[in-house]
């Protein structure tokens, strides 16, 4: 491994994944309510324009993506948007990139080999492994994670994966599962939330995969997907409850957890402040 993931990012215990771009706005109140960081997915573009927008509302946030896709973001683009946004705010942006979904891309080169030319084209660029971090659900993307990152980023997974990830991996190396959650105390109307998005992914091999090695049935990766599956990537339930759940990621060796609110975007925010004392959480000064 490199020495710099012994350098592991910092960004708190709980962090907020959203699937496209919050306005500073919402990062100023998230970041109000103690949570460490803001992950932005929907495979954002390279030049990465909406990040300095929410560190300059912010003080102490940092801003992830979550994440860059290797296929339609040029690595010199990416890491040209990096160095100016590490020049102008030092030390709050984190890098995540991965492989996005081979099911999307006429490209037919192996996702692997293409996220490796990808990390030798950041390295060439000086981009450091101590600020970027991987997508990464099995134990070969895993590996790679810790050899050539901070860290990785696994997505719709369990703490049990996470459990998994942290013994293949070792404390050395940043671990940030997210989890998606719904705050409703009836589980059916909860699961119908949660299978909307969930059902999504289950047309994508990597995703089917890795559920079947954490001991899904066939059955369970069917669509529209099994109360067992949604219940497993969906917490939900009183804020105690999801809290509960949350921590359970933490427990197994994560060392911060992105959680994706569900529900729609008038519920980002009501959520987050719900959940914010049951997961302990001490409002910014």
């Amino acid at each position: 491994m490199t020495d710099a993931t012994d350098l592991k990012p910092n960004l708190g215990r709980f962090g907020v994944w959203t699937a496209g771009p919050v306005t500073p706005e919402q990062a100023k109140e998230i970041e109000g309510l103690g949570y460490g960081a803001v992950w932005v997915g929907g495979s954002p573009a390279a030049d990465l324009a909406f990040v300095e927008p929410l560190l300059e509302a912010t003080s102490t946030l940092q801003v992830a993506t979550g994440i860059v896709n290797v296929w339609s973001s040029p690595a010199a683009e990416v890491a040209a948007s990096y160095h100016r946004i590490e020049k102008a705010y030092p030390g709050r942006f984190l890098l995540g990139v991965g492989i996005g979904h081979p099911e999307h891309t006429d490209d037919y080169r192996k996702p692997y080999d293409v996220l490796v030319e990808y990390l030798d084209a950041l390295d060439a660029a000086n981009v450091p492994t101590s600020r970027r971090v991987l997508a990464a659900l099995g134990p070969k993307v895993l590996k790679l994670a810790a050899d050539r990152s901070a860290g990785a980023h696994p997505y719709l997974t369990t703490p049990e994966h996470t459990a998994q990830a942290h013994a293949l991996i070792g404390n050395a190396v940043f671990l940030a599962p997210e989890h998606k959650v719904v705050l409703a105390r009836d589980a059916a109307q909860a699961r119908e939330i949660g299978r909307q998005t969930v059902e999504f992914y289950l047309d994508l091999s990597n995703y089917v995969n890795n559920w079947k090695r954490l001991g899904f049935t066939d059955a369970d990766v069917q669509k529209p997907g099994s109360d067992k599956l949604v219940d497993a990537v969906v917490a939900h339930g009183t804020p105690d409850d999801i809290a509960k759940r949350l921590q359970e990621h933490l427990d197994a060796g994560a060392d911060h957890v992105c959680i994706q609110v569900l529900g729609g975007q008038d519920a980002l925010i009501p959520t987050l402040a719900e959940l914010a004392g049951p997961l302990g959480l001490s409002p910014a000064e």
